[in-house]
């Protein structure tokens, strides 16, 4: 299956970096799932849940973000927050 190259990034910080299967995120129309081949995207970003989840109902990252904004562009997905806070990870590289 096709993969989403991931990068969530803080103002001050890269918080994760990785490969994806399937990133979920609240934009201010709504939460927005992406997956592999999504169109080209940018959303701004409100207070909310962002998971990315490595395989089916595995979430490598879920935090609480206060905002910022996401875009897609050949599967490379660039997530830049304001404000983070993980909520829970399996993999030890959220900083």
């Amino acid at each position: 299956m096709a993969e989403l190259n991931v990068d969530l990034v803080a103002a001050d910080r890269k918080v994760w970096s990785g490969a994806a299967r399937e990133v979920s995120a609240p934009s201010a129309d709504g939460q927005i799932g992406i997956l592999a081949g999504h169109t080209p995207l940018l959303a701004v970003l409100r207070p909310g849940t962002i998971k990315v989840s490595t395989a089916p109902r595995e979430v490598a990252v879920e935090v609480q973000v206060d905002g910022g904004f996401l875009s897609v562009d050949d599967d490379v997905v660039t997530i830049v927050v304001d404000s983070i806070t993980e909520v829970s990870g399996r993999e030890s590289t959220l900083a």
